[in-house]
């Protein structure tokens, strides 16, 4: 008898996904510069954490699949893969998801006062895309109609500004903290860095803004890439001007490079840093993280220069919880994963 693997290996295929399939069949809404934006139907919005490793958020959202600043380093490529693209159509291929203030809002009565909810885990939710959607906003919108959760919410995007007046509501009646990621204030690196993000001084600037308003606000410098951003001078840059928009704490910690990231970073060192191209090859050939000393070294570095600026700490055990997150187990289809590079 013949074997159907050998004469159609279709039949052998893998099926689609449910979300791959939902992923395939959105029409086209609107398009941009080799970018393409879909609607995706979705069945939740609101994605619990599993991991037995202690985390600072059970529960995360994200608003958008695929992000569109395209920043070279990004982890959450692997997204993209659950619907059946490359780690390369991550930031040509955007999606929105539908209804979901509709599914938030079923969803919230559900959890218990306390829940830690993570906004923003695996893609930016004020990418620009958010300008016409304003799917982050319409989340905002129920959360400022409920109390008692703890909400972080991390961005890139000097966007979140234009939603000060519901993040006031919010923070009146649950615990909220902002991170504002600044990789560099080098606007030239920053460019070819993460090509379609803000420059830096504009999210400094909205630092500022996010504290004038009262909000609990602090600077992310992450990631730091050895032998790019990892030197005193940079960090410190990055501190002195954190601490002069008033920031209330700064972390900072080392690049991982999973592989679906390394291509993308691997090229941006390749063209702009090939003198550190064999050192990156080498370091991340068999693992995504980098070794305890220099893990060691970079914390006692960015604490030195923490104090100094007088900038306080995300929380109250930052550089366990940043071990703590390095996790690496396989991930549903929704399940965030370092969420704040």
């Amino acid at each position: 008898m013949a074997k159907t693997e050998t004469l159609f290996p279709i039949l052998n295929s893998p099926p689609i996904s449910p979300l791959a399939r939902r992923a395939a069949e959105a029409e086209l809404d609107s398009s941009g510069h080799l970018t393409e934006y879909r609607p995706l139907t979705s069945r939740s919005v609101l994605t619990r954490v599993n991991s037995a490793r202690r985390l600072p958020f059970t529960h995360s959202i994200n608003p958008y699949r695929g992000c569109e600043f395209g920043c070279r380093y990004c982890y959450a490529r692997y997204t993209h893969e659950f619907l059946e693209f490359s780690p390369e159509e991550f930031e040509r291929k955007i999606y929105f998801k539908q209804n979901a203030a509709w599914l938030l809002r079923q969803e919230l009565v559900k959890l218990k006062p306390g829940t830690e909810i993570a906004l923003g885990t695996a893609t930016d939710p004020y990418q620009p895309l958010e300008r016409k959607q304003r799917i982050t906003r319409s989340l905002l919108e129920v959360f400022a109609c409920h109390s008692g959760f703890k909400l972080g919410i991390v961005t890139k995007s000097a966007l979140i500004a234009r939603d000060i007046d519901l993040l006031k509501e919010i923070a009146g009646r649950n615990s909220l903290t902002l991170h504002i990621t600044v990789t560099t204030l080098n606007a030239k690196l920053a460019r070819i860095l993460e090509p379609r993000a803000p420059r830096p001084d504009l999210r400094i600037r909205t630092v500022a803004r996010l504290r004038e308003a009262g909000l609990r606000t602090g600077v992310m410098c992450s990631p730091l890439m050895p032998g790019i951003t990892d030197t005193r001078a940079s960090i410190s840059a990055v501190a002195r001007a954190a601490a002069a928009a008033g920031a209330e704490f700064l972390f900072a910690g080392a690049l991982f490079l999973k592989p679906c990231s390394q291509p993308t970073f691997l090229n941006f060192v390749r063209e702009h840093f090939p003198g550190q191209l064999e050192s990156y090859q080498k370091r991340y050939a068999s693992n995504a993280f980098v070794p305890a000393e220099y893990k060691k070294r970079v914390s006692d570095l960015v604490e030195s220069i923490r104090h100094e600026y007088k900038l306080g700490q995300r929380y109250s055990d930052d550089a366990e919880w940043q071990d703590t997150f390095h996790d690496n187990k396989p991930l549903a289809e929704d399940q965030p994963w370092l969420p704040f590079q």
